[in-house]
């Protein structure tokens, strides 16, 4: 069993050819963030300066933390609007028909982050390197630290709002039979077990658990028929519409794009999140196992 869309997925010698034939529309970046301790939960802090000791030769730098988050949302990494959105890829270099590539140095969330973003407003052509930095690394592929430069693009943004809900429109569907909703956070942290929690321990009301490192293999994505029994043992894959959440909109969308490697495309991110529900003390939270 192949993907049903193995184009979204781009390995590391696949790339270095692409990179030697030197395509015009060829746009590689870096999307690393990195979390650092910061009990209960975590701090992002850029990973600009790890892009800058050494990256994918050619690749420029995608700040999801700034240039990529709503600057008037009091929750980190939200989605900005659509025009903000256009304004920031054009400023990048991002053309209607750029080949567009996403990795991360660090875990590979980042990268399915700015993926489900980039995919999410219409752009035909973007993959995540698998395995991202550290796979580029572990098998010789070039490094660099030149600074790429490119003209201001031309990018279309047509968003696409089935791609993401909203605080309201994930608490409907708690009790929407035809809804499957995914956490994607590790078994200890939907429990509600472990230390670690974004402000109230649990997790949403008749959500699943599917933590995104069941998807994974050192940081690639598992081959097609390992994902779609990771999904179908959950009984996911019964139910016409999935809405994935995290605790900040960037780990279920590792969950996300699993799915739609797998073909099944009727999937949205809860933005807010975690971060967002736990204010809400109006809204549930169950612990335990499923």
């Amino acid at each position: 069993m192949t993907y049903a869309h193995p184009e979204y997925l781009i390995a590391p010698e696949s790339l270095a050819a692409t990179i030697e034939s030197s395509p015009d529309n060829l746009r590689i970046f870096d999307a690393t963030v990195t979390l650092v301790p910061n009990p209960p939960g975590y701090k992002a802090v850029s990973g600009l300066s790890d892009y800058e000791s050494g990256h994918i030769p050619g690749a420029a730098f995608f700040d999801l933390m700034n240039d990529f988050s709503d600057p008037d949302s009091e929750f980190n990494f939200m989605l900005p609007t659509a025009e903000r959105l256009q304004a920031a890829y054009r400023a990048i270099g991002i053309n209607d028909d750029s080949n567009v590539v996403f990795y991360s140095s660090g875990h590979p969330m980042w990268a399915t982050r700015a993926w489900w973003m980039l995919y999410s407003c219409g752009h035909k052509q973007v993959a995540v390197l698998d395995g991202g930095f550290a796979r580029w690394q572990s098998e010789g592929q070039a490094v660099a630290t030149e600074v790429p430069r490119f003209e201001a693009g031309n990018m279309t943004v047509n968003l696409n709002p089935a791609r993401w809900v909203d605080k309201s429109q994930t608490a409907a569907a708690i009790s929407d039979m035809n809804t499957c909703t995914i956490n994607a956070l590790s078994p200890g942290v939907y429990s509600g077990e472990a230390e670690m929690h974004y402000g109230r321990k649990g997790h949403i009301e008749n959500s699943m658990n599917i933590f995104y490192d069941e998807l994974l293999d050192d940081g690639s994505f598992r081959p097609a028929a390992e994902l779609r029994s990771v999904f179908e043992k959950k009984g996911v894959l019964d139910k016409p519409r999935v809405i994935t959440y995290c605790g900040g909109g960037i780990s279920a969308t590792i969950d996300s794009m699993a799915l739609t490697l797998i073909g099944y495309e009727n999937v949205a991110v809860y933005d807010g999140s975690m971060g967002e529900w736990v204010r809400d003390e109006q809204l549930p939270l169950i612990t335990g196992s499923q």
